[in-house]
C-alpha cells in the first residue's frame, strides 16, 4: 500500500487554497466581531453522550465513535459544532441575556454526505442565543448574506421553511420518532403516493394537509396566500406562516441579488430544528452552500432552554466556489550573505510586502506568489527593479 494514500474522500488542502481558505477565515471572523460576536473552539473530541445531546439519528450515523482508553467511555468526533457551542452557552457561559457566539474547526464525517465529495469540512458559522424573536433570525440570514458576499458571491437564492408547520398539523397526533423520521423522508421527497399510501392511519384531515405541503413551493407570496388557505387552523401554523411573511419582508430589502422562495416540506433537520429554517445556494452548487434556522431543543436539552438561532456553511467549499484571487505580488530576492541585502529585505517585510529569497539563478515555484519585482544591487545598496 501506497504510505501517502489518504482515506476515501479526505483530502490535503494544497498552498494556494489554503492561503485563499485562511483570508476568507480572517475576513468573515472579522466580519462578524463587528456584530458583536464571541470567537469559540470546542474540541475535537467529546464524550458522545454529551456530542448527540438534542439532536437527531441523522447526526449520530455521521459521528466517527472511539473508545477513550482513560475513562473507558464512547468518544466522538464532531460531526458538527453547533451542539458543542450550544454546551458552551448552556453550562460554560451561562448568561442570562443575548450571546452572540462564532466559531470555525474542522468537522469529520463517518459518510460522505449526499452532494458533497468531502468527508472533512471546515465548519464556519455564527449562533445567536437567548432572544426568541425573529429579530433573531433576521440578524442570522443578513449575517449570513454578508459572509457570502465577503466571498463575492453576491447572487443568492434563499429558501425558507419552518419547523412549526409540522408541528401544528401533528399536534393532535402521537407518533414515535421512528415514525416521524419516516413521515419526514417522504416529506422531503415529495413522494405524494407513498405519503397517501403511508397517512391512511392518520385523520383525513391530518393526511390532507401532509399532502399540502408537499405542493407549498415557490414565490413567497403566493406560497404563503395558499398555505393560509389550505392548512388547518392552529396557533403553531398560525405563528409560523406570520413569522415568516415578517421574514420575507425585512429580507426582501437586504439585496437587490436575494431572490426569496419558500418550500414548506424541506424539513431537513426537523428533529434538529424548533423554528424558522433557511437554506441558500448559489448557482455554482447544486446543494445548498449553508443551512441554518432555530433549535432551541438543544439548550433545553443541556438541562437550561435557550432560545438559539443561526448558521453554519463549510469554508472549503466556499473558498472553491470564490472567484476571489489572493495571490500575492512578491519581491525575488538572492540568497546570499550580503549586511545591506538582509537590511533592504527586513524594511520590505516591515512595510508588508512579500521578499522570497532563493539562491541565484533559480526561479521560485510557487503557485500563490507571483515575483513581479527583484532585489538587484546598484552601487553599494539595494535597490527595487521591475522584472
Amino acid at each position: 500500500m501506497n504510505r501517502w494514500l489518504l482515506p476515501e474522500d479526505i483530502a490535503d488542502v494544497l498552498p494556494a487554497e489554503a492561503r485563499k481558505v485562511e483570508s476568507l477565515r480572517r475576513a468573515i471572523l472579522d466580519l462578524y466581531q463587528s456584530y458583536g460576536y464571541e470567537l469559540v473552539a470546542p474540541p475535537i473530541l467529546e464524550f458522545l453522550d454529551s456530542l448527540l445531546t438534542g439532536t437527531g439519528s441523522d447526526l449520530n450515523l455521521q459521528t466517527f465513535k472511539l473508545v477513550d482508553q482513560l475513562s473507558g467511555r464512547t468518544l466522538g468526533l464532531r460531526a458538527d459544532m453547533t451542539p458543542q457551542v450550544a454546551r458552551i452557552d448552556a453550562h460554560l457561559l451561562n448568561r442570562a441575556g443575548v450571546t452572540r457566539l462564532c466559531y470555525a474547526g474542522s468537522v469529520a464525517h463517518a459518510r460522505t454526505p449526499v452532494g458533497s465529495s468531502a468527508r472533512e469540512e471546515l465548519q464556519l458559522g455564527a449562533e445567536i442565543y437567548g432572544c426568541a424573536t425573529w429579530e433573531a433570525d433576521f440578524e442570522a440570514i443578513t449575517l449570513l448574506l454578508k459572509t457570502l458576499a465577503v466571498a463575492d458571491l453576491n447572487k443568492v437564492y434563499l429558501d425558507l421553511s419552518h419547523a412549526g408547520i409540522l408541528t401544528g398539523i401533528l399536534a393532535d397526533q402521537k407518533l414515535d420518532k421512528e415514525t416521524i423520521e419516516t413521515l419526514y423522508g417522504l416529506l422531503q421527497s415529495k413522494d405524494r403516493p407513498r405519503l397517501s399510501q403511508w397517512a391512511t392511519c392518520l385523520p383525513d384531515h391530518v393526511s390532507k394537509a401532509l399532502i399540502e405541503l408537499t405542493q407549498l413551493n415557490g414565490p413567497c407570496a403566493e406560497v404563503l396566500a395558499k398555505a393560509k388557505a389550505v392548512l388547518p387552523k392552529h396557533a403553531s401554523v398560525d405563528q409560523a406562516l406570520t413569522e415568516l411573511d415578517r421574514l420575507v419582508s425585512a429580507a426582501g430589502a437586504l439585496s437587490t441579488q436575494l431572490e426569496l422562495s419558500i418550500d414548506l416540506a424541506d424539513l431537513r433537520g426537523y428533529q434538529y430544528h424548533s423554528g424558522v429554517m433557511f437554506a441558500a445556494y448559489v448557482e455554482q452548487l447544486p446543494q445548498p452552500i449553508a443551512r441554518g434556522g432555530r433549535y432551541d431543543h438543544v439548550g433545553q436539552a443541556f438541562g437550561r432552554p435557550r432560545p438559539a438561532t443561526g448558521f453554519s456553511l463549510d469554508l472549503l467549499t466556499l473558498a472553491n466556489l470564490s472567484p476571489l484571487n489572493p495571490r500575492k505580488l512578491a519581491v525575488l530576492a538572492p540568497w546570499i550573505d550580503d549586511a545591506e541585502l538582509t537590511k533592504a529585505i527586513a524594511a520590505l517585510r516591515n512595510k508588508g510586502e512579500v521578499v522570497i529569497q532563493v539562491p541565484v539563478g533559480s526561479n521560485v515555484e510557487a503557485a500563490e506568489y507571483g515575483c513581479d519585482r527583484e532585489l538587484v544591487k546598484q552601487g553599494n545598496s539595494w535597490e527595487v527593479k521591475k522584472k
